[in-house]
């Protein structure tokens, strides 16, 4: 069984997806660049830009696939686009447009009632004004098609506007960008925890998968420094929660693959932040896997091929993720781990910075500010915690220079 799959990513972040599909399918990889560090895990692979959905659908003429996976944002429209020229299961492209344009996201949620942020579109400061007075402080600040948060600025009033809109509109982030640069959201900002759902879709039909809680950083910034599942959380089967995720996609017309969906958890209810067309980043289908045994990736990998999701917990658990960022800008010399000094619970603690690398914190870099990440799994929240702030003990970043 062949599956398709358009770009690895970064192999901190996405490794153990590819080595967890590679134990079921043979992988041929769509990217553009040669492999390194997937190639054990592939049956092939061709080098050619997968923004070209033409290239890239005359690539797989040739391969006997049976479906097309993507993880990576910036490529779920293209692998949509490929899907349905190759007559394979999966979302329809307008679709997956729609989650990948936030503005068109919240047209789509308006036109249909589903409970979000008030947002209004501005490309200019003038235009920022006038919708600020509409919205009311504070506020949110975002661009309109980027991810990881870059860009996306919490304003307090309106002395912080000029400065927070310039941030937000000068942002960019690295693939292609099927929505021009430069739209900018101004939106009522929402109070309360945010999570995230990641689930699966078969023909409109969502199996829930696990429910993150999301830890922030960096204010007024939205950077997300860690991420914690219970697998006992009731939210998991929250009736409201999932009658609002199912009515978001039914909104934006998802169908068949795999989503995240960020909310926010207001005195009012549930309200969406966004949705993602593919699998959740950060390491939470790892952390997912370790609180309740499922296998987020291989599952994508199913609703790909057109199978029915399989999805059955065997762990009720909790597990962590931790991201480790510096005190200020600086160049990495090295990252040092001590294996003996974490404790028990700890099931992966890894470099990411590389030396020689530039380590930026917001608002000069999202998510390039970590050098290190760390996972644990326990039976409770207060032990994932306490346990992280062990283990961060014993990771020890050397710097080269301050920035």
């Amino acid at each position: 069984m062949t599956l398709l799959l358009i770009g690895a990513g970064s192999q901190a972040y996405r490794a153990y997806l590819l080595r967890s599909v590679a134990e079921e399918y043979d992988i041929h990889l769509l990217a553009d660049r040669e492999p390194t560090w997937e190639t054990p895990y592939l049956s092939g692979h061709t080098v050619l830009d997968t923004t070209d959905v033409a290239a890239m659908r005359e690539a797989a003429r040739a391969l006997p696939c049976e479906g097309v996976l993507t993880w990576d944002d910036t490529r779920v429209v293209q692998t949509a686009r490929l899907a349905a020229g190759l007559g394979l299961p999966g979302t329809p492209p307008e679709a997956a447009l729609r989650c990948r344009d936030k503005r068109a996201t919240r047209e789509a949620l308006d036109r249909a009632g589903v409970p979000q942020a008030q947002s209004i579109l501005v490309t200019s400061l003038p235009q920022a004004r006038a919708a600020a007075a509409r919205v009311g402080y504070p506020l949110v600040l975002k661009p309109r098609a980027l991810n990881a948060s870059t860009g996306v600025v919490k304003v307090e009033s309106a002395d912080a506007l000029a400065r927070s809109f310039r941030l937000a509109r000068a942002a960019t982030a690295p693939g292609a960008q099927e929505v021009a640069p430069g739209d900018v959201l101004v939106e009522e900002y929402l109070d309360g925890p945010e999570v995230s759902v990641d689930a699966a879709w078969h023909e409109g039909r969502m199996t829930p998968a696990f429910v993150a809680r999301k830890e922030c950083g960096f204010a007024p910034y939205f950077e997300e420094t860690g991420h914690l599942i219970d697998g006992g959380d009731a939210l998991l089967s929250d009736p409201r929660l999932l009658e609002v995720v199912q009515a978001a996609h039914t909104a934006v017309g998802f169908t068949t693959g795999w989503t995240h969906t960020e909310l926010r958890l207001t005195a009012r209810g549930p309200r969406i932040v966004e949705i993602n067309a593919r699998i959740g980043g950060d390491r939470i289908p790892d952390i997912g896997r370790l609180a309740l045994g499922v296998d987020a990736a291989r599952t994508a990998a199913q609703v790909a091929c057109g199978r029915l999701p399989e999805l059955t917990a065997r762990d009720r658990r909790v597990a962590a993720v931790r991201f480790l960022y510096p005190e200020t800008d600086c160049i990495a010399r090295d990252v040092r781990i001590e294996p003996g000094a974490l404790p028990g619970s700890v099931d992966s603690a890894e470099a990411i910075a590389l030396p020689g690398q530039e380590i930026r914190l917001p608002p000069n870099g999202h998510v390039s500010g970590r050098y290190a990440l760390i996972t644990v799994a326990g039976e409770s929240a207060e032990q994932c915690r306490a346990d992280l702030d062990k283990a961060s003990q014993a990771v020890a970043l050397e710097v080269l220079r301050a920035l």
